[in-house]
């Protein structure tokens, strides 16, 4: 699972190497989680931590740039089943989003993502259990709005929107979906000027 996490960021880095004009940051923010159960099992939110690096990709249009990021973020759900449980789920999430830039700062982004599970556990009573009953992968949708200053410093908030079953177990079904509010350093242009 781990060699599939780093071959995906050597991908990232190695992508984000051949793009001419590439501004490159770093993220971090806060996770309102949430579990969805087909059984309608109960659930509350959870909050928790996102942390991670960011390249964002002017395409030719002035509009419009690709932003593939990689980021650690804490997820789960809090009293599942009124049981008093918590479940922790970490993964590396990594998007490929699509923003359309205004004039102004501000910019909507959408696009696919992928979380690797890096561990996950439940913890209930005093007592932590790894847990074996996640799937490795989730797949899901990040929806936001995101506003840029011109120092570089930008806020960023986006729902997440779990498309796939995360549960390794016939039934039930669970989603995950993730609201995240975070702040981003953009640095400025990477762009290597020739000087003839």
């Amino acid at each position: 699972m781990k060699k599939t996490a780093i071959f995906v960021a050597s991908l990232f880095l190695l992508f984000t190497a051949k793009a001419q004009d590439v501004h490159f940051g770093v993220k971090g923010g806060v996770n309102v989680s949430q579990l969805h159960f087909s059984d309608n099992s109960s659930s509350d939110s959870k909050v928790g931590l996102n942390l991670g690096i960011l390249a964002h990709i002017h395409t030719s249009s002035k509009t419009w740039a690709i932003q593939p990021e990689f980021f650690y973020s804490m997820e789960g759900a809090k009293n599942v089943g009124n049981s008093g449980e918590t479940y922790n789920l970490n993964y590396m999430n990594v998007p490929v989003l699509l923003q359309y830039m205004f004039e102004n700062g501000f910019r909507l982004e959408g696009g696919p993502q992928v979380g690797f599970l890096l561990n996950a556990n439940r913890k209930g009573g005093g007592v932590t259990v790894e847990d074996k009953l996640f799937k490795s992968t989730a797949l899901s949708i990040p929806l936001g709005i995101g506003y840029l200053t011109s120092s570089g410093l930008g806020l960023d908030a986006r729902y997440v929107f779990g498309l796939s079953d995360i549960n390794a177990l016939n039934n039930p079904t669970i989603y995950s979906n993730v609201f995240q509010l975070g702040l981003f350093y953009q640095l400025s242009d990477t762009k290597i000027h020739s000087h003839h």
